[in-house]
């Protein structure tokens, strides 16, 4: 915090964060190596011809090859039915060099997400959607084999941020399946005091205003406002939209469901979009899967 009781905001840097862990995930794979001669394997499933996943899937891979991992893909044609997924889903799990298992979201429609996650076993569910992994998520003194990555990842930016989770008010904005709903059960977990503001939620600016912690995945750019925050409170910003912006060569740029010139003015901590949360989705997935090829193969987890 600055003097006279202006606050600037310090950034927490996903990048940087990220690349701690893609250290600590690349160490254990070779200690892993040296004591099994196996290292971990990741198999990620991808079901037609969307950009963005297999932008995703792509990213993925390049992460597995820069810290060790093995990867595994299952490509499947959009118009693949739910049995071949399942199939698919089966093969891996029967794989003994396959670690942890990816189901690359969304699915085409006429495939059903929870069938499928369903299938994948529990302990190479290394994406955390399970609803066995979920449901333990849920319930107090139970243990998931894993939490999904991405809420996950927002929890260890705020931990290795030095900020307190304990006992402190967090509102976690959006209900998603995917962040909003594994984030507030995390920040349970953790020992928060946690609200969901959702679009329903009536007068969601007065809730937001009371909170230590905010988490903003609701997918509606820049809804978060300065006069929205607590003073010197932290912000993690799981957003990504896209804007018009005519001084960029694509035409638009990327901002977060926080409005981040405003918001650096009043809180203490704040992720940035892009190089955030973002980032820390693949480095827990990493983790995961290093984690899983442990106790898959007897070494320490």
């Amino acid at each position: 915090m600055a003097d006279e009781g202006k606050v600037v905001a310090k950034v927490i840097d996903g990048k940087a964060i990220s690349q701690q862990i893609h250290g600590e995930v690349a160490a254990g794979v070779t200690k892993l190596k040296e004591a099994t001669g196996k290292v971990p394997g990741l198999a990620v499933i991808i079901v037609g011809e969307r950009k963005d996943s297999q932008t995703y899937v792509r990213m993925k891979v390049k992460a597995c090859q820069e810290v060790g991992i093995a990867s595994f893909e299952g490509k499947l044609p959009g118009d693949a039915s739910q049995d071949d997924v399942i199939a698919a889903v089966r093969e891996f799990n029967a794989n003994p060099d396959v670690h942890g298992i990816l189901v690359q979201l969304p699915l085409p429609a006429h495939i059903s997400e929870e069938a499928v996650l369903a299938e994948v076993a529990l302990p190479k569910d290394v994406d955390g959607f399970h609803p066995i992994n979920i449901g333990q998520l849920a319930m107090k003194g139970r243990h998931p084999q894993f939490a999904p990555c991405t809420p996950e990842g927002c929890m260890v930016l705020l931990e290795r941020s030095g900020v307190q989770i304990s006992g402190q008010r967090a509102v976690v904005i959006g209900r998603s399946n995917i962040v909003g709903m594994p984030a507030a059960m995390l920040l349970v977990e953790r020992d928060a005091t946690v609200t969901i503001v959702h679009s329903r939620t009536k007068q969601p600016k007065e809730i937001v205003q009371q909170a230590d912690i905010v988490i903003a995945a609701i997918g509606r750019a820049k809804m978060v406002k300065g006069d929205w925050l607590k003073p010197g409170c932290a912000v993690i910003d799981v957003g990504i939209n896209a804007i018009d912006d005519a001084t960029k060569k694509a035409g638009y740029r990327l901002v977060g469901d926080v409005d981040y010139e405003e918001a650096r003015e009043v809180a203490g901590w704040i992720t940035p979009v892009p190089g955030g949360v973002g980032p820390m989705t693949i480095a827990v997935l990493l983790q995961h899967t290093l984690t899983a090829a442990e106790r898959a193969l007897g070494g320490s987890s």
